[in-house]
């Protein structure tokens, strides 16, 4: 069974380096052969999915609202919860491990939530939080997940 990594992060993107960090963390998870699980709607989300699209990886949206039309152009399963940001805990659980990138209020309740349920979670250029093991890069922190780095 392939496993989910979860990519959160803003709604909207504040830098062209952040724009970067996204993309390549969506390519190192597709790459890696792990399917990659976000809130499926623009920003980090639709930067990282896009990532994955292009190395032919497989994205889940795990979407706020009623309508599957709402989903960023590159998700291919699109989940419709109509639960706004109560959805942050679908994507947290269901994911093996999770990356942080930028973000604001909502990434940092889904950082809480994996902290909570002791989820990894990796954290490039997010919040400053006691527990978010800081990466420069995905490659970095799919490295430690899958134990090729020891902490």
């Amino acid at each position: 069974m392939k496993k989910l990594v979860a990519v959160i992060g803003g709604s909207f993107i504040k830098s062209e380096e952040i724009r970067e960090i996204a993309y390549d963390t969506g390519k190192e998870i597709a790459k890696r052969g792990y399917i990659l699980v976000c809130g499926g709607m623009g920003g980090v989300m639709e930067e990282s999915s896009k990532g994955a699209k292009s190395l032919g990886g497989t994205v889940v949206g795990i979407l706020p609202g009623k309508d599957e039309r709402d989903a960023n152009p590159y998700i291919d399963i699109p989940i419709i919860t109509a639960m706004s940001h109560a959805r942050n805990a679908i994507i947290v659980r269901s994911a093996s491990c999770i990356i942080a990138i930028d973000g604001e209020y909502g990434t940092l309740s889904e950082i809480a939530l994996a902290k909570v349920i002791d989820k990894p979670i990796f954290g490039i250029k997010t919040w400053d939080i006691e527990g978010i093991m800081k990466v420069p890069d995905a490659k970095t922190a799919l490295d430690i997940f899958e134990g090729k780095i020891k902490l």
